[in-house]
């Protein structure tokens, strides 16, 4: 019964569906300070980007744990749910391409959204190199890279957040 259980997780693809959650609160709260003034949408960005360091933390984490116990995902369903995924953020990133230089809150749901995208393609190929080794070792790595992706993601969404906030601050900002 371990072993059926240890071939079924997948760190990469546990880190994605993650991903998803967190993206529908992030596109919540980007939808519900879209209205408002820079000030409040540099301030839902600090929250987001927040979120995303939260995330790529905890898959450092699950990676590394993951790794020492020699979890071997099932690599058909990694390729399945990763392609439907795939489909899925590649349309909502065409969406939202024109928008990926905006404010903080825009931005903040781009870099999301093409993350995601690439997450899923990082998915797919951990998928198959999982297959054709039988290792668990592609999904890690892919596990990694998303989390890598996330916390700069939230670096970024952070710098840009701060920035905004502090030329409000100064004045140089539109009220809105």
């Amino acid at each position: 019964m371990t072993t059926t259980t240890t071939r079924k997780r997948s760190t990469s693809l546990l880190a994605d569906s993650l991903d998803f959650l967190g993206d529908s609160a992030n596109y919540a709260l980007s939808l519900f300070v879209l209205g408002q003034v820079l000030a409040w949408r540099a301030r839902a960005s600090l929250v987001k980007a927040a979120s995303m360091g939260g995330f790529g933390l905890w898959v450092a984490a699950t990676t590394i744990q993951h790794a020492l116990a020699g979890t071997v995902p099932s690599a058909p369903v990694m390729g399945v749910v990763g392609t439907l995924a795939f489909a899925a953020n590649l349309g909502v990133a065409v969406l939202l391409y024109r928008w990926r230089d905006g404010d903080s809150n825009m931005r903040s749901v781009w870099i999301c959204t093409r993350n995601d995208a690439l997450g899923n393609l990082a998915v797919l190929a951990a998928a198959a190199g999982v297959f054709g080794s039988g290792s668990g070792w592609p999904d890690y790595i892919v596990a990694a890279i998303m989390s890598g992706l996330a916390l700069w993601g939230a670096v970024v969404v952070t710098r840009h957040a701060i920035s905004e906030l502090a030329e409000t601050r100064r004045g140089h900002a539109p009220a809105e």
